[in-house]
């Protein structure tokens, strides 16, 4: 791939494009608002000056309920030898460009696994598909040239290609992450009129559930109402695991202990189910989970001491697995949770403390 046009340039279009001006590829960005492609041509991304000709790549990095249109008009103007969009939907535009009576065989879907709570050109970043999964979606008429550019972009961009069929994907998705965005979501707004003494006692638990519901709304309602469906069908089964809960947690306020084993009983069931999920979700660079232990180091908020621990770590001949941070309420100081194979973690604990390290038992 020589050429590329990105048509939108938000958070994944203008990362696409640094990710492909990083390796040489000539980008040029076109958006409906001239003023944000100009903003990511300003940022390196390319030029959003027009082709000359042909492109080898188009990428349309449209909101899902415009992509169909946007690739049809693209298509119809022929502005590339391949084109390829990346709405977090699959099976509608699909459908769209058939319906418009298009030739699909230079098309195919793709879906880029990444993503930040920020939007728009200035939160886009030329590493932010590194190691993610980027789902292809080709169809029966998709020419093999036009396969070999999209996973030439998805090497380009680092991440990991995975072929699915279109309305699979849609509904996986719909499992990892449309309906955990809406559920995130329910529980975050439970702290919008919550009294403050109890918002100021939030700890890592509560900010890893709301994470996701930090992002932009616009742009989840374009993508939720193109694949209402699936969710829908989820959010009910959750319904039914919520009312059930409700009504075990009710049982466990009984004065009779028949009741009380009861609800008990329901309550372990969903956190039993709960921990069986859990550990489906792939680990370390898309390996079977690992169980590792934590090692809790104590810190100032001050320049330098995360680099420090990491150094003493390394050091110790140690690798740090996962870490996370829990910042101290009211306080200058923090928790730092790093996460090492269990057999390293004595090693670890007894290298950081005679470098001076308050460990947390």
């Amino acid at each position: 791939m020589r050429t590329a046009l990105v048509i939108g340039t938000g958070l994944i279009g203008t990362s696409a494009a640094l990710a492909l001006v990083g390796r040489g590829v000539v980008v040029h960005l076109a958006d409906h608002d001239p003023e944000q492609a100009r903003t990511a041509a300003a940022l390196g991304a390319g030029t959003d000056e027009e082709p000359a000709g042909p492109v080898d790549l188009a990428i349309v990095a449209a909101p899902p309920a415009h992509v169909a249109t946007t690739l049809a008009d693209a298509m119809r103007r022929k502005v590339a030898r391949g084109y390829l969009d990346v709405a977090s939907v699959k099976g509608g535009p699909r459908r769209e460009l058939e319906a418009l009576g298009l030739d699909l065989s230079a098309y195919i879907g793709s879906h880029p696994m990444s993503g930040r709570e920020k939007s728009g050109p200035l939160a886009a970043t030329e590493d932010l598909f590194e190691g993610r999964p980027w789902v292809l979606t080709p169809t029966r008429d998709t020419d093999t040239e036009v396969l070999n550019l999209a996973l030439e972009l998805v090497s380009h961009c680092r991440a990991v290609p995975v072929v699915m069929d279109a309305d699979a994907h849609d509904r996986a998705v719909a499992l990892v992450s449309h309906m955990p965005h809406l559920v995130s979501s329910m529980v975050a707004a439970r702290l919008e009129n919550a009294e403050e003494a109890a918002v100021r006692l939030c700890g890592q638990g509560i900010r890893d559930v709301t994470r996701i519901a930090a992002s932009e709304p616009r742009m989840w309602i374009d993508i939720l109402s193109a694949n209402p469906g699936p969710v829908a069908d989820l959010l009910a089964d959750v319904s039914a695991d919520l009312d059930e809960t409700v009504q075990a947690l009710r049982a466990l306020q009984s004065s009779d202990e028949a009741k009380r084993r009861e609800g008990a009983s329901g309550i372990e069931d969903v956190l039993r189910r709960g921990n069986a999920g859990q550990v489906r979700v792939p680990g370390k660079h898309g390996a079977a989970p690992t169980v590792y232990e934590s090692v809790v180091v104590l810190i100032n908020d001050q320049p330098g001491q995360l680099a420090r621990i990491f150094a003493d770590a390394g050091a110790a001949g140690v690798n740090i697995e996962d870490v996370r941070i829990e910042h101290a309420t009211g306080q200058q100081a923090g928790l730092v949770e790093l996460m090492v194979k269990p057999a390293v973690a004595p090693v670890l604990t007894a290298a950081l403390r005679e470098r001076g390290w308050a460990i947390r038992q």
